[in-house]
């Protein structure tokens, strides 16, 4: 397995572990209940991913990558709702940023038998 795909696993697998302890952090509010099951969701499905992409199982890398920006995506709200707390809002764009960082490195990393051919 690539350097890339290896980092982009580790980056995938912590925020995943994030969006599964969602329920734990909230506070009901910020971010809503429902927003936290659902990412919890996203979470336990992208790890499951991430299992198979570390297997080998390239076919599980376009999941994987949609399970993250669809998590991404459920954080954009907190930049449009008045009452989200400051530091809530800079947190939700740090995760935004190293998603990003992360589906990059996984989508642009080469196949583990290219990465083997090389």
């Amino acid at each position: 397995m690539s350097r890339s795909r290896s980092t982009a696993l580790v980056i995938l697998a912590i925020l995943s572990l994030f969006d599964l302890a969602g329920p734990l952090m909230t506070d009901g509010d910020h971010p809503p209940m429902s927003i936290a099951l659902a990412g919890s969701v996203l979470g336990l499905l992208s790890l499951v991913c991430v299992g198979y992409v570390a297997r080998g199982a390239d076919r599980a890398v376009a999941p994987l990558a949609l399970l993250r920006v669809v998590s991404a995506l459920t954080a954009v709200p907190a930049f449009f709702v008045d009452d989200v707390p400051v530091g809530v809002r800079v947190l939700v764009a740090a995760l935004i940023v190293v998603t990003g960082v992360g589906v990059w490195l996984l989508v642009k990393a080469p196949a583990r038998h290219e990465a083997m051919a090389r």
